[in-house]
């Protein structure tokens, strides 16, 4: 178990140096949720890899305005979307708009993403439909509109092998289950399931389609679970690796997953957890 002092480690203290190659370059990406967080590093990861990327937010302007101009400082290329990916003339309006203004995608990531938590028994409506409704449907309105302009370019081999790369965003709960969580683990699960099914259906047009699936990743969103000395400790619990992931971790992995280095992987979800869906607490024979 790691002592206390790992709890108020400085980001990337203790994973490796981030290494982007420009992999990306002449592929425009559009990342939904990327003002923050884990949505955030994968902008800014391929904006490293080579990549001109669309910034979608919901709410206020300013982060995915900083993101968009973190990527500018890069030297490539961004812009900011305000879109509700839950309500379908949002998304196809902010995919009309990202076209418009980059000529086409060649990499769309559904990274959007909340949760409303609450004992299943008193678990309301309207919080399960919020959860599957931007979790769920909102994946399914980003990957619907990303496959149909994908369709509509057609493959340009001389940019990118496969004719369009979608990734899902997903999470270690579409394999573990998380009581006081139902709609959130509902949610991932289906996330499994939509992508190997489009997965499966697209292949045959060389559009690859597959998801990363974090565990715990050191994030504002939940700075509880990793701000104390003692809370760091508990979460190591569940981390064989015995470190939390960072922001950079994912975004490493997302910007090589998209590029052609993975050409041959589709239909597959890449856990980057540190071994948190091993179970742990079976290490020492359950």
């Amino acid at each position: 178990m790691p002592d206390a002092k790992n709890a108020n480690q400085p980001e990337n203290s203790v994973s490796p140096q981030p290494q982007y190659l420009q992999a990306l370059t002449g592929q425009p990406a559009l990342i939904t949720g990327a003002s923050s967080g884990i949505g955030k590093a994968i902008a800014l990861g391929l904006a490293k890899a080579g990549a001109d990327v669309v910034v979608n937010y919901i709410g206020n302007p300013l982060p995915a305005e900083d993101v968009a101009h973190e990527i500018e400082m890069l030297g490539r290329r961004a812009m900011t979307i305000e879109a509700d990916v839950s309500q379908e003339d949002a998304v196809e309006r902010m995919f009309a708009d990202a076209i418009q203004h980059f000529g086409t995608l060649h990499i769309t990531i559904s990274n959007a993403g909340l949760q409303a938590d609450a004992p299943f028994d008193e678990m309301t409506l309207a919080q399960w439909n919020k959860v599957i409704g931007v979790n769920l449907t909102g994946q399914f309105l980003t990957a619907r509109a990303a496959v149909r302009e994908f369709k509509r370019r057609g493959p340009q081999p001389e940019i990118s092998v496969a004719s369009g790369k979608l990734l899902c965003t997903s999470s270690v709960h579409q394999e573990i289950p998380w009581a006081g969580h139902v709609n959130y683990a509902t949610s991932k699960g289906g996330i499994n399931m939509m992508m190997r099914s489009i997965a499966q259906e697209v292949a045959p047009l060389r559009i690859r389609v597959n998801a990363i699936a974090p565990g715990a990743i050191r994030t504002p969103i939940n700075r509880a679970a990793w701000d104390t000395p003692q809370a760091y400790d508990r979460l190591m619990g569940l981390v064989p690796y015995l470190r939390i992931g960072e922001p950079d971790d994912i975004a490493r992995a997302a910007a090589w997953l998209v590029s052609d280095a993975a050409d041959y992987i589709t239909g597959a979800t890449l856990y980057i957890d540190g071994g948190m869906t091993l179970y742990p607490g079976f290490a020492t024979g359950g």
